[in-house]
């Protein structure tokens, strides 16, 4: 059977919040700020994750499974309220806002799937695109962007899995791990605790409140200007407002997604390597190594990077740029509340050419040249923003260079979110296919770290056997 046969929709749900009585629902509006606004018109963000679940047939799923999924999450948005919304671009408003008003809901779709559960919910090899099936879309018009929409997919006597769509403009990594977590608290509260209405623990309550989110620099005017001056097909020319996201890019069928585990101890090897490296190109200061920040993160990253650059047989001179996010709420002057709800992160970067990082002591180049823009952000955060923008522009333009990114982070633990059925079995950020970013979380199993990517097949083969030969 074809991929195109193995899903079946069977309903479509809309869950709102639990209110009791409903009239207790009010309107909430949020306005967007820069680091909102900096992922306007991008494509949705796309987790899907995979619950094992042997027990999984259609009566169970539909009397219990479904009914509790429904009920936690309506009683988790009373807290998330942003999530059950909307942004829109009221005519008096400088900037797009996220509103809520009563009777907003979450739209879940629910599917029924006859794929091979261990196949996708493995670490194998596998087709990029076989992912999509089990996501929902998310709709946008020129007035109105769906904040969030949900499928859950049961693959009977095998398990379920949940896909989430979000708009990026709504929410980043932190927030969404808050979400899932609070979602995963409410879900082990029993039905008379979740009758009254359910409190959270302080580190998942969101902090709604964007006050403290100052823009003196003007960000916000620079990154609404640049998004309002780009048309995107099927946008109503009478509409200056348009909330329309760029076009989808399919995946071509000859790409493949890959999971890795990393242990500790392969990362202390990496460690152990860079230090090496180290210490030949510091051979009159070897004090210069106690300044590099050689953490799980800049580590796995430079020397996956390394691996993909090679395994692509990049020319020498070919531009290549690392970039990352960083979380800024606490490096904001003054800091913001670490639940705040929202996005504040913004993207930095290492530029260079791909002969750096394939000289001898290219891993520990990159580590060094990753290392020190991190310590330059507790410098200013936002230093150097205006300038960095400019460059980006050059290099981002088509076959200018080859870019990197990174979703997700080494410190969320996105396997700890246990919704009544034990742990997931595989947690996937399936959108990396959209931005060819590199997905890192923390490791299922022990204290490492696991990263996905995707790549042409054979690119992939050559990768794996690069990556495998530098960590054994």
């Amino acid at each position: 059977m074809t991929s195109a046969h193995q899903v079946k929709i069977l309903d479509v749900h809309h869950v709102t919040p639990f209110f009791t009585p409903p009239e207790f629902a009010t309107e909430l509006s949020l306005p967007l700020t820069f680091f909102d606004i900096m992922w306007l018109k991008l494509q949705p963000v796309g987790y899907i994750f995979f619950y094992k679940l042997t027990e999984s047939t259609p009566a169970f799923f539909n009397s219990v499974i479904l009914p509790k999924l429904k009920h936690s999450l309506s009683h988790t948005l009373i807290h998330f309220l942003p999530l059950a919304g909307n942004i829109t671009w009221p005519p008096q408003a400088t900037t797009p806002i996220i509103l809520y008003t009563p009777n907003d809901a979450i739209q879940l779709t629910v599917a029924e799937s006859n794929a091979d559960f261990d196949h996708l919910s493995g670490n194998d090899i596998r087709e990029a695109m076989k992912s999509h099936l089990y996501l929902p879309e998310l709709p946008v018009t020129d007035a109105k962007a769906t904040a969030m929409t949900m499928q859950i997919t049961l693959f009977p006597n095998q398990g379920f899995c949940i896909g989430m769509s979000s708009h990026h403009s709504i929410l980043d990594g932190t927030s969404y791990s808050m979400f899932i977590k609070a979602w995963s608290y409410i879900s082990t509260l029993s039905d008379k605790e979740k009758q009254q209405y359910p409190t959270l623990l302080p580190e998942l309550t969101p902090v709604l409140d964007r006050t403290g989110i100052q823009d003196p620099a003007g960000f916000e005017k620079r990154f609404l200007n640049a998004w309002l001056g780009v048309k995107v097909p099927g946008q109503d020319p009478s509409c200056s407002r348009s909330l329309k996201l760029l076009p989808v890019i399919t995946p071509q069928s000859s790409l493949v997604r890959a999971v890795v585990e990393v242990s500790r101890e392969q990362i202390n090897k990496l460690r152990e390597r860079v230090r090496t490296q180290f210490r030949k190109i510091h051979k009159e200061d070897p004090n210069e190594t106690k300044l590099v920040h050689m953490s799980s993160f800049v580590l796995l990253y430079a020397y996956v990077v390394i691996c993909i650059v090679k395994s692509k047989g990049l020319e020498k001179n070919r531009k290549v740029v690392l970039g990352f996010l960083a979380d800024c709420r606490a490096r904001l002057d003054p800091p913001i509340h670490d639940k705040y709800f929202g996005n504040c992160l913004y993207s930095f970067a290492v530029d260079t050419e791909a002969e750096a990082l394939l000289e001898e002591n290219g891993f520990a180049w990159a580590v060094e040249r990753l290392s020190d823009t991190i310590r330059n952000l507790e410098k200013g955060v936002l230093d150097g923003v205006k300038e960095a923008l400019a460059t980006y522009n050059k290099t981002a333009r088509p076959g200018a260079a080859l870019l990197f990114g990174v979703a997700g982070s080494t410190h969320y633990d996105v396997y700890g979110t246990d919704l009544g059925w034990g742990r997931p079995e595989k947690v996937e950020i399936t959108s990396i296919d959209q931005t060819a970013a590199i997905s890192m979380t923390k490791c299922k199993h022990g204290s490492g770290v696991e990263f996905a990517l995707v790549l042409e097949k054979n690119e992939m083969e050559k990768f794996m056997s690069l990556f495998v030969d530098g960590v054994l």
